[in-house]
């Protein structure tokens, strides 16, 4: 898929409402390219697209669009069977999450997170798999019988997202002046967190309240999130020049990708840890007075730095009148603080 071809830039662009647009990148021109001036080229669009939006969308890219089915199907088990498989500690991330027990949210107060999860929980279920191999945390897999290659096909998909992630932050490290190898042995523990996500269907009245959606308002903790969406939609991301929120709608052959919030503060601030939320797609009309939203599926990879990695701000990115805005510290001290406080 090519790129469209615009007459004014993304800077321009992103600065009204009506002419908001992510950056659509072939991916492959930078897997191909023979020269580092070509690599620049396209590393210096996707530093970009994270500078002015925080997003992109990549193509270009080797995933199989069909694990988002595989998805679906794990969602489809029994509810004791999913039950047996809960998420039970934020160190290890891993596991079931029933509908209702996460609430993601900007806060990092443990009190208000409780307060918003008990007045209007995200609808959704979710399925929390890490690296295979970790010394400490082991994954909740179902039994082969319960879901035939289910285990097989994840951890193929963790596996190519993460070589992914990998080719995606060495041409970060060039567009940010840095070697292009830079970030690889900071990144090369597979510390990621591969989420399935079942929204299911809702009556429309249930959304109606305050604070209500199928996910609240939030940035993402770690380097960059690689999303896979179904054809349904929802997903929405804030104009972070005008503050309203625009649709990031499927493209298929497309992986939506943005930038976390460690990220953000490795580049002191230079790339955007963008806000963004799901809303519920038109609804159904079920009767004269309610709605039904359809049923929407999705993958996440959150990619994390490694977990004893420092994270402060790159040389390349401060200088004596802009020094840094953060104070260092390990990527596990800030994802294990921020999943405390997100789950019950």
């Amino acid at each position: 898929m090519a790129a469209p071809r615009y007459s004014s830039t993304l800077a321009e662009d992103v600065r009204s409402d009506s002419t908001f647009r992510i950056p659509l990148i072939d991916f492959a021109a930078y897997k191909q390219a023979t020269s580092l001036a070509e690599k620049r080229c396209i590393a210096d669009d996707i530093v970009n697209g994270f500078k002015e939006v925080g997003f992109v969308y990549l193509t270009g890219h080797v995933i199989e669009p069909e694990t988002v089915d595989r998805s679906a199907e794990f969602f489809q088990l029994p509810e004791e069977t999913k039950a047996r498989l809960a998420w039970d500690d934020p160190k290890a991330n891993r596991g079931y999450v029933q509908v209702g027990r996460e609430r993601v949210t900007t806060s990092l107060d443990a009190v208000e997170i409780a307060a918003l999860r008990a007045k209007a929980p995200d609808t959704k279920e979710t399925m929390e798999i890490g690296r295979e191999n970790h010394p400490t945390f082991s994954n909740k897999w179902p039994q082969e019988i319960e879901a035939p290659e289910f285990k097989q096909t994840m951890l193929h998909f963790f596996q190519t997202c993460h070589e992914v992630h990998t080719m995606v932050m060495k041409s970060i490290a060039l567009g940010l002046d840095l070697p292009e190898d830079f970030f690889d042995n900071k990144i090369d523990r597979q510390d990621h967190n591969l989420r399935l996500l079942s929204y299911p269907p809702i009556r429309t009245s249930l959304l109606l309240g305050d604070g209500q959606a199928r996910a609240g308002a939030h940035t993402d903790y770690g380097t960059l999130t690689l999303l896979f969406q179904d054809s349904i939609g929802g997903l929405e991301v804030q104009n972070p020049h005008t503050k309203h929120y625009q649709p990031a709608s499927p493209i298929p052959g497309t992986i939506v990708v943005n930038a976390g919030d460690l990220l953000a503060r490795w580049s002191n601030g230079v790339l955007r840890s963008t806000l963004h939320h799901v809303v519920a797609p038109p609804a159904i009309k079920i009767n004269a007075t309610e709605g039904m939203t359809p049923a929407r599926q999705s993958i996440a990879f959150f990619c994390n730095p490694n977990f004893d990695a420092i994270i402060e701000s790159l040389p390349s990115c401060t200088s004596t009148s802009n020094p840094s805005k953060y104070p260092p510290l390990t990527t596990e001290q800030y994802i294990v603080g921020r999943l405390a406080a997100t789950y019950s």
